[in-house]
């Protein structure tokens, strides 16, 4: 989701959805992300974990770096307090930090004040329960329908709550990543690798040079690691946006670059040439890794790479798929006990450490892979397997069934393997394409994979023509 211009004045947006509310900062109450809206909602999460317990509850609220973070920072901090509840400020941070940080300080939930990837004009409040894990759709269901009746109550004078503060939890969570049995310092250490970093600005610069540093990695060039908030190009980490880190690669003869977005939970890897490793081959060049020491089932979603069902078959070992959504990945995960899972944005979940997706693992997991292959990056690279994804969208009109649209697309192909958990996934032989609608606009994004670009796009421009087919007999 991006931002709108308009004469250099942003279109005011807000968006509260399941897995919690997000927005532009500013404008009129339910129009952005105004303080109002803040304090609605961060009151509905109190009054939902609260439920019936009588003893003072505790939230760890952390946040990224960017501009609005301190203001909503202490909305949020305040609310609770006045809810009764007890918080723990963690302060400038990532979200797999505040994850763990729930766990480690045995919290009851947590807030993470972040945006994610979105423009430095957005802020969002992130809703952990007490398993450090985002609040799943029926608990998001209760939190909007209590935000929207208002049904919540304040602590009287005698019962508010307190805030404390903790600056440790980076340093922890980083701890917690060295000790992983598969994280391999010594040999980090040994193979002397130089390292580029972009962090736009945001915590990624506060937490990554200090796993670095644990990590044995003595040459690290950086770019944009001030925490000021103030991102230099688009947040998100897609090869469009990550031009000025390859040079910074290739001219410093790094071995290897790194690019986080905000909040630190996606990692993008740039090879020792400047080309893109590829964001949906952090997963499964991590998951190989882990899998080549203690081999088990994988789990990514069902708009990921089919890379990663290859790689856990070389293991012996079983793939499976999920809905999009981080909270779907980590339910299926638990269900089939996998050993790693993620999604396929350089997104990588490692339950031995916990059960968020987590660019800092990443980096640890990623460069013990590289620093015991005696490979360049893009040699590395070069042994996965190659696939290629197509993104596309078709818009509809508010008046479209889109339900029905999907339904008579995956009628058509019912001679196929068809899933319908997530929209409507398709199975050819070695190709597939995924449709799913939109929750906030008329459009069904279309994504497919095929071992070429040419085919991928081909295969999407099919799907195309039989939903406009679909749309002219209705």
């Amino acid at each position: 989701m991006g931002t709108f211009e308009t004469n250099n004045f942003a279109i005011m947006t807000l968006i509260k959805s399941i897995s919690g509310i997000r927005g532009t900062i500013g404008g009129k109450p339910g129009e952005g992300l105004s303080p109002i809206d803040i304090v609605k909602f961060t009151s509905a999460f109190a009054t939902l974990i609260k439920e019936d317990k009588t003893i003072k509850l505790k939230v760890v609220v952390g946040r990224d770096a960017r501009v609005s973070g301190d203001m909503v920072n202490k909305l949020v901090c305040s609310t609770l307090v006045g809810m009764g509840i007890d918080v723990t400020d963690i302060g400038l941070s990532t979200t797999p930090t505040v994850e763990m940080a729930v766990i480690d300080l045995q919290c009851d939930g947590g807030i993470i004040i972040t945006a994610s990837h979105n423009p430095w004009q957005w802020n969002a409040l992130k809703l952990l329960n007490n398993k450090g894990e985002f609040i799943d759709g029926q608990k998001g269901e209760e939190l909007l329908a209590i935000a929207e009746s208002g049904n919540f109550a304040y602590a009287p004078v005698d019962s508010i709550g307190s805030i404390t503060y903790d600056d440790s939890q980076i340093r922890k969570h980083i701890e917690k990543i060295t000790q992983l049995p598969y994280v391999d310092s010594f040999a980090i250490r040994s193979a002397k690798l130089k390292v580029a970093l972009d962090a736009v600005n945001s915590t990624g610069g506060i937490a990554i040079p200090l796993l670095l540093k644990s990590l044995g990695v003595e040459q690290v060039e950086t770019l944009y690691c001030e925490p000021t908030g103030i991102f230099p190009h688009n947040p998100e980490p897609l090869p469009e946006n990550l031009t000025e880190i390859s040079n910074v690669v290739v001219k410093t003869k790094s071995h290897v670059g790194f690019v986080v977005d905000p909040d630190v939970d996606r990692l993008a890897i740039i090879c020792e040439d400047g080309e893109m490793f590829g964001e949906e081959y952090t997963l499964v060049a991590v998951a190989d890794f882990v899998l080549s020491k203690n081999p088990g089932n994988t789990v990514s979603n069902m708009s990921s790479t089919q890379a990663l069902r290859d790689i856990t078959e070389k293991y012996g070992r079983q793939y499976f798929s999920s809905a999009v959504g981080e909270v779907n990945v980590v339910a299926r995960m638990k269900e089939v006990n996998a050993i790693i899972g993620g999604e396929g944005n350089g997104g990588v979940i490692l339950p031995e450490l916990h059960y968020g997706r987590d660019a800092l693992a990443g980096i640890a997991l990623f460069l013990t892979h590289l620093a015991c292959s005696g490979k360049r990056c893009s040699s590395l690279r070069s042994t996965y397997p190659n696939y290629f994804i197509s993104k596309n969208k078709i818009q509809l009109t508010e008046s479209m069934d889109v339900d029905a649209i999907l339904d008579a697309v995956a009628n058509k192909y019912s001679n196929k393997t068809v899933n319908r958990e997530d929209g409507v996934k398709i199975e050819f032989d070695s190709e597939w394409v995924h449709l799913r609608k939109s929750n906030t606009e008329p459009i069904i994004r279309i994504y497919s994979e095929s071992n070429s670009e040419t085919k991928a796009e081909a295969i999407a421009g099919k799907i195309i023509n039989d939903i406009k087919e679909v749309i002219r007999s209705h």
